[in-house]
């Protein structure tokens, strides 16, 4: 079984859909077994809270699932040896998880779009309020992952 683990900021927006959308498109192909997948985030500042409603919005939109009960937790130190891969959703993100894990000795940490090869960012909504872009970055760097992993 193959443990991903995605981060964001605050994981009220981008990684929590990226978990939503990784979830489904395994098991769209029949392969939810295979995985177990979660998010996190680099900070503390969302801690506790739900998934942002926006966000949300934009998955039920896509009739995608999510667990609409889930709270916003902090990446630990201790993620980084328990997950096969930590995928991050943008440069910042990356800077953050190896100072939480004490840097990528085993070379876990990825950028979501390099999946797709697009080495940049996943747009953030939170400060562009485009749900959408956001939505269509995630899409395409999931399915890029699913297809890469064995």
């Amino acid at each position: 079984m193959t443990k991903i683990l995605f981060i964001c900021l605050g994981n009220i927006c981008r990684s929590p859909m990226a978990e939503a959308m990784f979830k489904h498109l395994a098991a769209e192909v029949g392969r939810s077994e295979e995985f177990e997948v979660a998010s996190a985030a680099v900070s503390e500042e969302e801690w506790g809270n739900p998934i942002y409603p926006p966000a949300a919005a934009v998955l039920r939109r896509h009739g995608i699932p999510y667990d609409a009960v889930r709270i916003a937790r902090p990446m630990k130190a201790s993620d980084y040896q328990y997950f096969d891969l930590i995928i991050a959703m943008d440069q910042a993100n990356i800077r953050g998880i190896r100072r939480i894990a004490g840097g990528d000795p085993e070379g876990k940490i990825h950028l979501l779009l390099d999946y797709a090869g697009e080495h940049r960012n996943v747009a953030d909504p939170w400060y562009t309020r485009d749900f959408d872009t956001a939505y269509d970055d995630i899409l395409k760097g999931c399915r890029a992952l699913l297809e890469k992993l064995p």
